[in-house]
């Protein structure tokens, strides 16, 4: 039921092209989010655009919590040096910004343009790929941060649009 309830309200926010978490003059996009097994909280990546659909010139990409009540809620200064927040975004034309995780700075997730809306793009299985989800498989250990125990990418092949899946840990 509470998986239910983020998924109509990750839909609800999808059918709005102006979002009320807007800055004035901005419109907003999802890209993709991370699930994780510990708890049915969210981490959503939107993208902030103009009011011509241009990338937002002050940090364009954004991350926050949905919350399992469907609240959105802002990433904690710990969450955003060390674990889901961006600590890199560089624009590489009009159309294409690079982006860089705080837990994944080995992986390059380059946002672009395709057929007029902005996806994340990555290699998943070695294949250039529209990004949808990470999901984080982990245990709590007691300390600060869980002990990941894989990852696993979801997405779409960008060429053909068919569904692949790249699990990052053991098997």
């Amino acid at each position: 039921m509470r998986s239910f309830a983020i998924v109509l309200s990750l839909t609800i926010l999808s059918l709005f092209p102006q979002s009320i978490f807007a800055a004035p003059g901005h419109e907003v996009g999802h890209l993709f989010f991370i699930e994780r097994s510990k708890n049915k909280n969210l981490v959503q990546y939107d993208i902030r655009l103009t009011e011509n659909r241009d990338l937002a010139d002050s940090r364009p990409v954004n991350a926050y919590w949905i919350l399992e009540n469907g609240r959105r809620e802002e990433l904690n200064s710990l969450e955003k040096n060390y674990a889901y927040g961006i600590v890199r975004q560089e624009k590489l034309d009009k159309d294409k910004l690079k982006v860089i995780l705080a837990a994944f700075k080995g992986w390059e997730i380059i946002v672009e343009r395709i057929n007029n809306s902005f996806k994340a793009v990555i290699s998943i299985n070695g294949k250039e790929s529209i990004l949808q989800k990470i999901y984080i498989k982990s245990e709590e250990t007691g300390a600060a941060f869980p002990r990941v125990l894989y990852v696993e990418l979801f997405g779409r092949i960008k060429e053909t649009g068919l569904p692949i899946k790249e699990r990052i840990g053991p098997k």
